[in-house]
C-alpha cells in the first residue's frame, strides 16, 4: 500500500511541470496502443481521455474500458492518465474512471449543480481533481472552488469535437484563471497547435491538450515534440 502511494504521489508531480497532453479524441483506435506509444517515445507522459455522453455535448466517445485499456503502458511509462468528462452528471461515473486507471478526472462546472460535492468525491478516490469550464463561462465561477480542484481546465473551443479553430480570446480567459487559480495548475484545450500554444503558455497556463494537432497529422510523435519546444514544455 505504502509503495502504491508512493507511485500515486509521483505520478502526481507531472502535472507540476509544463507539458503537452497528447488527447487521443483524435488517435487512430484501430491502432491505440501503438499511437499512445508513439507519443510517449516522443516524451509524452500526460495522455488526455476525451469522454463525451451526447447529451453535454453533441458526440458519444469513449468510456472506462478505452481509458482502462491504456492505462497500464501509460503508468508503465512513468506517465498519468488524465480523464476530461464532458458529461451531464459526472458523479455517477466518476468512480468507473477511477477504477479505470485514470489519475485526474475533470468535470465542467455547467454539467452539474454539485460541483464541489464532485471534486470532493473525486480527490476522495485518489485522483487529481480538474474543474473545466467551457468558453461562454466567465472565468471568475471558479472563484467559490479553487481550493478543492487541483487543476482549472479552460476550454479553447466549444467542447464537443476535435478539429476546431483556436478561439483567440482564449489567452486573456486563462491570464484571468491564473489570477484566481491559487495552487491549481491551468490546463488548456482545444485548437492547440505549434502557432496558438506561446500564447497560453505566456498567460499562465502549463497543460495544453492537443489532438488533431498531434494524431491528425502523419507524424504524432514529431507533432508532439514541435508542439512542446512551442510551449517551452518537457
Amino acid at each position: 500500500m505504502e509503495a502504491a502511494t508512493e507511485q500515486t504521489a509521483a505520478r502526481r508531480e507531472l502535472y507540476r511541470a509544463k507539458r503537452v497532453a497528447p488527447s487521443i479524441l483524435s488517435a487512430d483506435f484501430s491502432r491505440l496502443g501503438a499511437q499512445v506509444a508513439e507519443v510517449i517515445d516522443a516524451g509524452a507522459r500526460l495522455i488526455h481521455v476525451d469522454v463525451m455522453d451526447g447529451h453535454f455535448v453533441p458526440p458519444i466517445t469513449i468510456g472506462p474500458l478505452v481509458a482502462a485499456s491504456i492505462s497500464d503502458q501509460v503508468h508503465d511509462a512513468g506517465g498519468a492518465v488524465d480523464v476530461h468528462l464532458m458529461i451531464e452528471r459526472p458523479e455517477q461515473q466518476i468512480a468507473e474512471f477511477a477504477t479505470a486507471g485514470a489519475d485526474s478526472i475533470s468535470i465542467h462546472a455547467e454539467a452539474t449543480p454539485h460541483v464541489n460535492r464532485a471534486l470532493s468525491a473525486i480527490r476522495d478516490l485518489g485522483c487529481l481533481a480538474g474543474l473545466a469550464i467551457n468558453p461562454g463561462t466567465p472565468a471568475d465561477a471558479v472563484r467559490e472552488l479553487r481550493g478543492y480542484a487541483d487543476i482549472l481546465l479552460c476550454m479553447t473551443v466549444n467542447p464537443g469535437w476535435g478539429g476546431q479553430p483556436f478561439i483567440p480570446e482564449s489567452p486573456d480567459k486563462v491570464a484571468r484563471l491564473e489570477r484566481l487559480a491559487g495552487e491549481a495548475v491551468i490546463e488548456a484545450d482545444g485548437g492547440i497547435d505549434a502557432d496558438t500554444v506561446p500564447a497560453l503558455a505566456a498567460a499562465g497556463a502549463s497543460l495544453f491538450v492537443a489532438g488533431s494537432a498531434v494524431f491528425g497529422t502523419d507524424d504524432p510523435a514529431a507533432a508532439y515534440a514541435a508542439i512542446a519546444s512551442a510551449a517551452d514544455a518537457i
